[in-house]
Order: C-alpha cells, then structure tokens, then sequence
C-alpha cells in the first residue's frame, strides 16, 4: 500500500511538472552576428522571466531552431513547429526571406511575432504573423528623409538581391529628395568590392545607402576606405553589427530599429542587463528585438494561456500598446507594428551606434 502511495505521488508529481511549463519556440540564423545577438536577447528574457517565478507560476520553456535564414529550412522548421501541441508561440523568424515562408506555414495555426524581419512582403500576408519591427516601406522612407535632410543631392544605392534588399532600396529610392546616380545588386558575400568603389569615384555621389547586411557592408567600407572615397555611407538594420568594425564603419549611418545610447530608464536598464549577462557586451538592435519579442508572448501567455488562438487573437486586439525596449508595441491588421521609428544612428571610432537625432 505504502508503494503505491508513493507511485501515485510520484505520479502526480509528474503530471503536475509537465502542466507547470509553457512553451514557446524560437527559430532564427543563429550562427550569422544578428541572429547570434537575437538569440542573446531571448535568453536574457527567458531568464528575467524564470527567475522572477514564471508565468502565473508555470516555467517558460523554449524550443529553438537554426533557419540559416534560408526560406525553405524555415519553412520546415516552421511546419515542426505547428507539428508540436506544446508550443503555443513563436519568436521569429529573424530575416525577412525565412519570416515571408514561414508565416505561410504558421497561417491559421500557430501565432508568430518577427523580429527584425522588415520586407514589405510581410505586410498582411497572414493574420497569424506580428512583427515589431516597421516595415522597410517605412524604414526606407525615413532614411532617404534624413539622407536629404543632410543636404544630401546625389545617391548610388547598393541592395541584397532578396526581400530585404529589394524593398529597402525601393523605399529609399522612391523617397530620396534628389538624384539617383545608380541603383544595383550586390551580392551578400563579395570577395571583390573594387569595382562598386571605382565606379563610385567616378560617379560621385555624396551618398551611398547599401541595402543588405555585414559582410557585404563590411566588404564595401574597407575597398572604400583602401581607395580614399570620401563619401557618406549609410544602411538600414542589417548594418547594425558593423559596430564592430568601427575601423572601416566609423562615421557612416545606421538606421537601427535600437541604441544602447536611448536615455529611456527601460532602455537603460535592458542595456544593464544584457552587459552583465554577456561580459560587458553592449546588445544591439538585434538583442533588443530579440528580448522584446519573448516578454511579449510572456504577457500573452500571461493574459489568456496557453491556448494558441487566444494568444493571436490578444496580439491582434492590444487594447493598448506594451512598453518595450524598442519602444511601444501594438499592431495594425497587417501585422506591422504601429507607432514605432526607425532610430538615426552614427558608428563611433569606439565601437558603439550614437544616436543622432534630426538631420540639420
């Protein structure tokens, strides 16, 4: 008797462990800087979280998974994902490509909040797919209105030949106040960026807007820098980790969706934070995405459970919007967010994006 009392407990006590947890998945390029950074951030939230008792005392369990920001992968994870009954949300996907077919996949299934996934592709394309970071359409515009703000009369334009590249670039053209000198693909790893930069100092634009992402921008500022072209550079989000590479990137602009340097308390705080965690690491844009994304489905969870179309239908109807590091967090029915910027940044000679605010 007393053997099957202490089986029953046992158990009890097991079932009682495995209702305790709710689980959200996360799927990004965890071996690229961006997605190591998101990755970062969702770490950080999940432990703020835990350590603070969870989630109407249940854990909050995560299952992840590397896309390669590749479409097809993502759409595979995405489907494993819907695949699992215990996954209720998900963080991600990081880049656009992989976001554009997954959402496909989590359409009438399973709740998904992007990231840094900005290609107008996203907008409306299923009332199961968030992002909170503003499309390009937006992005782009304001970029090419800082751009001109500058005084700026003359811009080559560079793109990723993908569905950031493209819709960026196609914002900043459309709003640029002056003269499009040139508009062309690059590829997202060049082993030769010489000729863009000889063309360039033909040319002579006074600015050069680079729609893509390290490795080309990195490739890009260091032909410039051996040539001596004096010239502004700028780029959107995807330029983000080229803070650390201040010793060709300093000087040139960031429109970051996040500065480290924001004075709000939250920011500050979520900056404290993320150093202490990460051994003094500063976190960018792509950390903060990443972090504002978990505590987002955190209060989901929070407000109405585990149940994966109540938490859609609770991201849809905010009946405010939630304060996030990145700022306020609230939805269109497109799925875009609504009431966020992008934030005009510099790379400082130490490493670090410092806001700039308004153009003169």
């Amino acid at each position: 008797m007393k053997i099957r009392v202490i089986l029953v407990a046992a158990l009890l006590a097991a079932c009682s462990g495995g209702s305790s947890t709710y689980k959200i998945a996360a799927a990004g390029p965890w071996k690229l800087s961006h997605g190591r950074n998101t990755r970062l951030g969702i770490a950080l939230a999940m432990k703020e979280i835990n350590d603070a008792g969870g989630i109407n005392g249940h854990k909050l369990a995560l299952r992840e998974a590397d896309d390669d920001g590749n479409g097809g992968k993502a759409a595979q994870i995405a489907q494993q994902f819907v695949d699992d009954p215990s996954v209720s949300a998900v963080v991600g996907h990081v880049t656009s490509g992989a976001m554009v077919a997954a959402a496909k996949v989590y359409d009438g299934h399973l709740p998904a909040v992007a990231t840094s996934a900005s290609s107008p592709d996203l907008s409306g394309i299923s009332p199961w797919a968030f992002r909170i970071i503003p499309s390009d359409s937006a992005n782009g515009v304001e970029m090419a209105r800082f751009a001109t703000r500058l005084g700026r009369k003359r811009a080559a334009i560079l793109y990723e030949n993908d569905n950031y590249g493209r819709g960026l670039a196609d914002a900043f053209r459309r709003a640029f106040g002056g003269e499009i000198v040139s508009l062309d693909p690059i590829p997202a790893e060049p082993k030769n960026a010489e000729v863009f930069i000889s063309y360039f100092k033909l040319k002579q634009p006074d600015i050069v807007f680079v729609a893509g992402f390290e490795a080309s921008g990195d490739s890009l500022l260091t032909e410039a820098k051996r040539q001596g072209l004096k010239v502004d550079f700028m780029g959107g989000d995807g330029w983000t980790p080229l803070a650390n590479h201040a010793d060709v990137a300093e000087g040139a602009y960031v429109g970051a969706p996040f500065s480290a340097h924001d004075p709000r308390p939250e920011a500050q705080k979520f900056v404290a934070a993320f150093k202490q965690a990460n051994g003094g690491m500063e976190p960018d844009g792509n950390a903060a995405l990443g972090y504002d994304v978990t505590k987002l489905l955190a209060a989901a969870l929070a407000a109405v459970g585990p149940d994966r179309a109540k938490i859609r239908d609770w991201l849809a109807n905010l009946p405010r919007p939630v304060d996030g590091v990145t700022g306020p967090i609230r939805f269109l029915p497109s799925g875009d967010v609504t009431g966020k910027t992008v934030t005009m940044t510099r790379v400082h000679k130490d490493g670090t994006l410092e806001p700039v605010g308004s153009a003169p």
